[in-house]
C-alpha cells in the first residue's frame, strides 16, 4: 500500500473515530443533563428514528440546492463515502448538519 493510500486510510479512520467520540459525548451530555433524582417523563413519547429514505430525501434536496460538495463532506464526517455506509445512529446528527446548509 502506498504512503498516500495509508494516509487516506488513517484520515478516514480518524474522522470515523471523531464522529463516534462526538456521538458518545452527546449521549453522555444528554444522560447527565438531568439530575439522577428525576425520572424520564413517561408521558413524552420516544422520538421516532429516522429512516434511510427520510435522510436521503433531505440530502437530495440540499444537493439540488447546490450543496453536493458539502453533502459529501458531511458523509465523510460520519465515516462513509455514501449514505448507505452511514450508521443509522448518526442519521439525526447528519440531518441536523445538513439542514443548516444554506442557512448561514
Amino acid at each position: 500500500m502506498g504512503r498516500i493510500s495509508e494516509l487516506e486510510l488513517a484520515i478516514k479512520d480518524l474522522r470515523s473515530a471523531a464522529a463516534t467520540i462526538n456521538e458518545v459525548a452527546n449521549t453522555l451530555a444528554e444522560m447527565f443533563s438531568t439530575t439522577t433524582d428525576e425520572a424520564p417523563d413517561a408521558a413524552t413519547p420516544a422520538e421516532p428514528q429516522l429512516t434511510l429514505e427520510q435522510v436521503r430525501a433531505v440530502l437530495a434536496d440540499k444537493s439540488r440546492m447546490g450543496f453536493t460538495a458539502e453533502i459529501r463532506t458531511l458523509l465523510q464526517k460520519y465515516g462513509a463515502a455514501k449514505l448507505s455506509g452511514i450508521d443509522p445512529v448518526h442519521y439525526k446528527a447528519l440531518v441536523a448538519d445538513a439542514e443548516v446548509l444554506g442557512d448561514g
